[in-house]
């Protein structure tokens, strides 16, 4: 019973907000900051969905039936994963879903499955778990792009292709929310300063902690404009100045945000290996109110950091270009364009 209770603990601790709750101390670097130095992998996660199912209400604890069933899941992906398969044989489920053996599906080596979690989704502020309404700006956004791209089809030029098909980011969050492959995040620090490394398209983002001012809102990046502080043992930080065209989501997919973005990070190590992280999502041309995610990081030092060439070995984008180009010709001599 007393193992019981504390595995329900640990539980709740990781997925309810963490002021106040811990008491753990997080060692110091020489010059006097909590060390946060390492690398800190998020795989564990993997499988966990950014969105609580709407039967869930405020609980965002499976129960043991709940998470018997996503063991089980796990499971038979695991099995497909491993299991034999003939490139020229694809069946239709195979690529509509991606699954090893598709021709959109990374090699198996490639890929990272993590362990099954009691936590039922990453969300965990609005207290349902759920992506706050849009606002009408947003809404309208959406109708805009549509008629953009009305008449003329998905790949005419890269630039209808998302930044994920162009393999030139996936944002802030992208590229630190678990996906198949490539969870790596390893922190490093010096006086007045925290670096970010992520293994998804090798970012690496600068938290300056000597009280600077934000660049100008008319300089704008991928990864935006960066300012750190502490808060006891927590680094907080706060990131503007980004672009409007990353959304919330695995890879950076998802409704395109404005640009009047702010996310809030907070890092805190919980204990001597795990590390808490959280956003805050504060983007008011595009969503109602803030919503906060947050999920577990655990120390893994065998982890390999592997540099992800993907803009240098995109092969992609020139195959749905060029295949665009062939559906093109067809059409042409059909009389009808796909």
């Amino acid at each position: 019973m007393k193992k019981l209770f504390v595995f329900v603990a640990l539980v709740a601790f990781s997925v309810t907000p963490l002021a106040g709750q811990n008491a753990y101390k997080a060692p110091r670097t020489p010059w006097g900051d909590p060390d946060l130095q390492g690398v800190w992998p998020s795989t564990d996660m993997v499988g966990t969905p950014l969105q609580r199912a709407s039967s869930f209400g405020t609980r965002n604890v499976l129960t043991g039936e709940e998470f018997t069933a996503r063991q089980l899941a796990a499971q038979r992906q695991t099995d497909e994963d491993n299991a034999e398969f003939d490139i020229d044989k694809v069946t239709s489920e195979q690529e509509a879903r991606g699954t090893v053996g598709g021709p959109v599906s990374p090699p198996p080596h490639w890929l990272e499955r993590g362990k099954p979690s009691y936590q039922a989704a990453l969300i965990i502020d609005p207290p349902d778990g759920r992506l706050p309404p849009q606002t009408p700006d947003a809404a309208e956004r959406v109708r805009a792009l549509a008629a953009r791209r009305a008449g003329h089809g998905p790949a005419d030029t890269y630039e209808d292709r998302s930044l994920y098909d162009q393999c030139i980011t996936r944002g802030v969050l992208g590229s630190i929310l678990p996906v198949i492959y490539n969870n790596g995040n390893q922190i490093i620090q010096a006086p007045g300063l925290v670096v970010l490394r992520n293994e998804m398209i090798h970012e690496t983002r600068f938290f300056y902690l000597d009280k600077r001012p934000h660049i100008s809102p008319k300089i704008r990046s991928y990864m935006g404009d960066s300012r750190a502080r502490w808060d006891g043992d927590t680094l907080v930080v706060e990131t503007t100045n980004m672009f409007d065209r990353n959304g919330i989501g695995g890879n950076g997919g998802g409704q395109a945000l404005s640009d009047a973005l702010k996310i809030t990070e907070r890092f805190t190590r919980v204990d001597a290996d795990t590390l808490m992280y959280s956003a805050t999502v504060d983007d008011p041309g595009t969503y109602t109110r803030p919503f906060t995610l947050q999920f577990p990081w655990r120390r893994d030092n065998n982890y390999g950091m592997f540099e992800y060439a993907c803009h240098e070995g995109n092969h992609s984008l020139f195959n749905i270009l060029s295949g665009a180009r062939a559906d093109d010709r067809a059409a042409v001599s059909g009389g009808v364009r796909p």
